[in-house]
C-alpha cells in the first residue's frame, strides 16, 4: 500500500501535467489525487513507513483525523490569503488602477521588458512574499501585454524572479520563514550568505533568455485605454484603488510581524476595509454600477477551480507526509550522499514536485541544531534550494501556482519553455555559493 501511495501521487501529477491533451481539467484531477491518498492512507496505515507498530484501527483513525485537521488548516491558510490577495488584485483592476504603472511602460523591447519585469519581481518578493509578488505581477501583465505566449513567459519569469527574491529574505518564503522561525537562520546572515546566489540565479536565466530571444520583434501591447465592463472609472478614483490596494498588500507582512498572526489574517483585514472604502466610494452611482465594482463582484471574477486545484496538490502531499514517505526520503538522502550541497540540491529539485513546506520541516526534525547550529552552511543552503527549486515547474511553489491561476500557464508549455532557464539559474547559484563558502 505504501508503493500505491506513491504511485497514485505520481499517476495524478502525470494527469495534471496532460491537462490539456486529456481534456480533463487540473483541478478534478488534484482533487482527486488527494482524496485516494488519504484513503489509501487509511485502508493501509499497517504498511506505511509512519505507523509501524500501530495495529489499533481506532487509534489510527484518531492519528489521521489530528493529521488531517492540521494539514487543512495549514492548506486553508494559504488558500485563504491567495483568495484575499486575488481579491484585491481584481479590486484594482476593475477600477483601472493598474493604469498607474502600465501607461508610463512604453518600451514594445521584449528583452528590455523581461529584465525589467524580472528584477521589480526579485526585489518586491524579499519584501512582501514570493506568492503576493507573483500575484501582483501577473495582474500588471495582463493589462501590458496581449499575446498568450509572451504572457506566459513573462509569467514564467516572475515565478523565477519571484522564488529566488524570497530565498534571501526571511520573510520572503515560506520555509525561509520556518527556517527564520526555528531559530536555524538569521536575518542578516540570511541576507548576507545567499543574496549573491538568488541574484544569479535569476541573471542566469535572464542571460540565456536574452541570446535565445534576441531579433524576435517587438511586443504587442495592450490598447492604451481599455472600456471596463460597467463604465469608466476616474482618474482620480484609478490612483486612489492602486495605492490603497497596494498599501494592503504591503501591510501584510507588518501585520504579521506585529501580532504574529497568520499573513491570511492581514489579508482578510485589507480585503474588509477595502470592502468598506469601495461601498462608500460607489455609493451615489446606479445599483448596476455599484454591484460590479464591489467586492461581491470580484469574488466571481476569481479562479476558483485554481484554488480547489491547489488544495487537492497540498491535500495529497500532506498524505505524503503524514505516511512518512517524505522523512524516510530525507533519511535516505542523509544515509546514501551525506553532502550538505548533494542533499540540499535534491531537496530543491524534489521541491518542484512535491511541496517545499514538509520536505523543510522534514530536514528541520531530522538535523538538530546541536548538529547544525544557527546559520550554518546547510540551513542557508537548505533555503536557497527549496526556494529557488520550486521554480523548475510551475506547480512547484505558491507563486508558480499563483500565476497558473492568473495567465492560465499550461503545465507542459513551462515544462517546455521556462523549466530549463529556471534549472540553469538554480544549478548557478548553487555553484556561486559553493564557490563563497
Amino acid at each position: 500500500m505504501a508503493i500505491l501511495l506513491a504511485a497514485v501521487f505520481i499517476l495524478g501529477y502525470v494527469l495534471i501535467a496532460f491537462e490539456h491533451p486529456l481534456k480533463i481539467d487540473k483541478a478534478a484531477s488534484a482533487l482527486l489525487t488527494g482524496v485516494f491518498c488519504w484513503i489509501i492512507l487509511l485502508f493501509g496505515f499497517e504498511n506505511m513507513p509512519a505507523f509501524e507498530g500501530v495495529s489499533s484501527q481506532p487509534a489510527v483513525h484518531k492519528v489521521l483525523d489530528e493529521a488531517l485537521f492540521e494539514h487543512l488548516g495549514e492548506i486553508a491558510g494559504i488558500l485563504f490569503f491567495l483568495l484575499g490577495a486575488m481579491t484585491i488584485v481584481e479590486l484594482v483592476d476593475v477600477h483601472e488602477g493598474f493604469r498607474a504603472i502600465t501607461d508610463r511602460i512604453s518600451t514594445t523591447n521584449r528583452v528590455k521588458l523581461l529584465w525589467v519585469i524580472s528584477w521589480i519581481s526579485f526585489f518586491l518578493s524579499a519584501g512582501l512574499d514570493n506568492m503576493t509578488t507573483a500575484i501582483i505581477m501577473c495582474a500588471l501583465l495582463r493589462r501590458i501585454i496581449k499575446e498568450k505566449e509572451n504572457i506566459w513567459l513573462f509569467g514564467g519569469f516572475v515565478v523565477m524572479a519571484a522564488n529566488a527574491g524570497g530565498a534571501w529574505s526571511p520573510i520572503g518564503d515560506v520555509t525561509t520563514i520556518m527556517l527564520w522561525i526555528g531559530g536555524q537562520v538569521t536575518t542578516v546572515a540570511i541576507m548576507q550568505s545567499l543574496f549573491i546566489s538568488s541574484f544569479v540565479s535569476l541573471l542566469v536565466p535572464l542571460l540565456a533568455a536574452t541570446y535565445f530571444l534576441r531579433g524576435g520583434g517587438a511586443l504587442t501591447k495592450m490598447p492604451v485605454k481599455e472600456s471596463n465592463e460597467h463604465t469608466q472609472t476616474t482618474p482620480l478614483e484609478q490612483n486612489i484603488m492602486f495605492v490603497l490596494g497596494g498599501a494592503a498588500l504591503l501591510s501584510v507582512p507588518v501585520f504579521k510581524a506585529v501580532t504574529h498572526y497568520p499573513p491570511y489574517m492581514g489579508v482578510l483585514l485589507a480585503v474588509g476595509l477595502l470592502w468598506y472604502f469601495t461601498e462608500f466610494l460607489h455609493r451615489d452611482k446606479a445599483l448596476e454600477t455599484k454591484q460590479g465594482f464591489s467586492v461581491a463582484a470580484m469574488l466571481h471574477r476569481i479562479d476558483t477551480p485554481s484554488i480547489l486545484f491547489f488544495l487537492g496538490i497540498l491535500l495529497a502531499v500532506g498524505a505524503l507526509d503524514t505516511s512518512g514517505h517524505l522523512r524516510l526520503m530525507a533519511t535516505f538522502l542523509n544515509q546514501t550522499f551525506g553532502n550538505i550541497y548533494i542533499i540540499n540540491t535534491l531537496v530543491g529539485l524534489l521541491s518542484a514536485i512535491v511541496d517545499n513546506v514538509p520536505l523543510v520541516a522534514a530536514a528541520m526534525g531530522m538535523y538538530p541544531l546541536t548538529e547544525f547550529p544557527p546559520d550554518a552552511d546547510f540551513w542557508n543552503l537548505l533555503a536557497y534550494c527549496a526556494g529557488t527549486g520550486g521554480s523548475i515547474l510551475i506547480i512547484g511553489s505558491a507563486a508558480g501556482v499563483a500565476s497558473m491561476s492568473i495567465l492560465k500557464i499550461d503545465f507542459l508549455w513551462y515544462l517546455k519553455h521556462i523549466s530549463g532557464y529556471a534549472l540553469l539559474g538554480y544549478l548557478a547559484g548553487i555553484g556561486v555559493y559553493y564557490l563563497m563558502h
